[in-house]
């Protein structure tokens, strides 16, 4: 580990790179701090203690929705375009084919449509959080052109963001906006030690021992998960071309348990938010039977059983959704056969594409029960401890340890470059 050290901080290029990224850390880190005009701190602290979800919401933009700063909306807008414009793909044959078979060019093109459609997303966001805030009286009185105002703010601030990553991107050490919101998630923890320190009992000592262990042994088996794979041989083909012989090697398709990746769980949080926030719009109406039926279904919805129990039935079904969009065993068949490439026993063609198929379709419920059981830990981990403070897992768990993961993969890889 050490020589690995000496050889970042000998090489001017690599070090260049980490000092680059850890320079827009920074900046990221200050811009959290700056709010956005005609902010009430007093109800705005009112509103994120008594308010679950908008306090997870907070987590993935590292603090920046508490205290309604200029990026307030952190990278969440350029997600919500990714994901749409992946599910564009299975609705337009033109996405996809821009999206799998033209290559770094097509690929390209289709980060460009998804960076285009960040901007209305932002918008979208930025103003509807800005109206619900507003009637919570958190923004106090503000004019219609003032909040407009805002809004073009907190979307520069989305799109700064947006372009932040993509930077980082290029140095070719990690992906830029798992980073961002990899220090986000960890810019949280030492507020949590500290609300733990604050409340701290002599009586709750075998508790935290017990939340010690358990956090070690939760973080060992999201790496496990995240870097397990099946590994499916492949054989190719020997070719005679004159007096030479091609071909006739073995390699292998690695299929990943988790192919997903956090996606299903940010799928699944969206659709369980969505119909809150309609929810609380809607009891800000002045009519008995619309706020009855709000308040009911606010109840409802707010109940911590109620809550996990349709969040891991979500991040269930997304996983094999996302999974099957992502992954299709017909063109993985297709390309093989194409390429004279064989799995041992399995004739080329459909019965290849069946048997990628069912292989998925198994591994793919041990990720999706996964997925389901890490989003669904913070919130059986607060009912066991009754401690807020004392959480494990989720998405903020998956990312860091995912980011981490990558990061080392990444700057081992460019070490290894330079050593050759």
């Amino acid at each position: 580990m050490l020589q690995k050290l000496k050889l970042i901080l000998a090489d001017p290029d690599l070090r260049k790179k980490i000092l680059f990224i850890l320079g827009v850390l920074v900046i990221f880190r200050i811009g959290t701090s700056i709010p956005i005009p005609g902010v009430d701190k007093a109800q705005l602290e009112a509103f994120f203690a008594g308010n679950q979800l908008f306090g997870l919401l907070n987590i993935f933009s590292g603090g920046a929705l508490s205290n309604l700063s200029i990026m307030m909306l952190g990278v969440a807008p350029y997600i919500t375009a990714s994901i749409v414009m992946q599910l564009l793909t299975m609705i337009f044959p033109k996405l996809k084919e821009m999206y799998q078979e033209e290559g770094e060019a097509g690929r390209k093109k289709f980060n460009q449509y998804s960076r285009l459609l960040t901007v209305p997303f932002a918008a979208l966001q930025g103003f509807g959080l800005l109206t619900l805030l507003a009637r919570q009286g958190v923004l106090g009185d503000v004019m219609f052109f003032d909040r407009i105002f805002n809004v073009i703010i907190v979307v520069a601030g989305s799109v700064l963001l947006m372009w932040f990553g993509e930077l980082m991107s290029e140095k070719g050490i990690g992906n830029g906006i798992s980073i961002l919101i990899f220090a986000g998630i960890v810019a949280g923890i030492p507020t949590a030690i500290q609300q733990t320190v604050a409340a701290f009992d002599a009586t709750q000592l075998p508790l935290i021992f017990g939340f010690l262990i358990a956090a070690v042994l939760v973080v060992a088996g999201v790496v496990f998960i995240t870097e397990g794979q099946r590994p499916i041989p492949v054989s190719y083909a020997k070719r005679i071309r004159g007096m030479r012989v091609y071909g006739g090697t073995s390699t292998y398709l690695p299929l990943r348990v988790n192919q997903a990746g956090v996606i299903p769980i940010i799928f699944a949080l969206s659709i369980l938010l969505f119909p809150q926030m309609i929810v609380s719009f809607l009891a800000g109406i002045d009519n008995t039977v619309v706020q009855v039926l709000s308040n009911r279904l606010l109840s409802f919805l707010g109940n911590s059983w109620v809550y996990a129990s349709l969040y891991f039935v979500f991040v269930f079904a997304f996983t094999y959704f996302y999974t099957a969009v992502t992954f299709d065993p017909d063109a993985i068949s297709t390309n093989l056969q194409k390429q004279g490439a064989f799995i041992p026993g399995i004739r080329p063609g459909p019965p290849t594409s069946d048997f990628l198929y069912r292989v998925l379709n198994r591994i793919t419920l041990i990720g999706a029960i996964f997925l389901g059981l890490i989003a669904v830990l913070p919130l059986v981990m607060q009912a066991v401890t009754g401690l807020v403070a004392l959480t494990i897992g989720g998405t903020a768990l998956l990312i860091v340890v995912s980011v981490v993961l990558e990061l080392i993969k990444q700057i081992e890889a460019q070490i290894a470059t330079r050593e050759y």
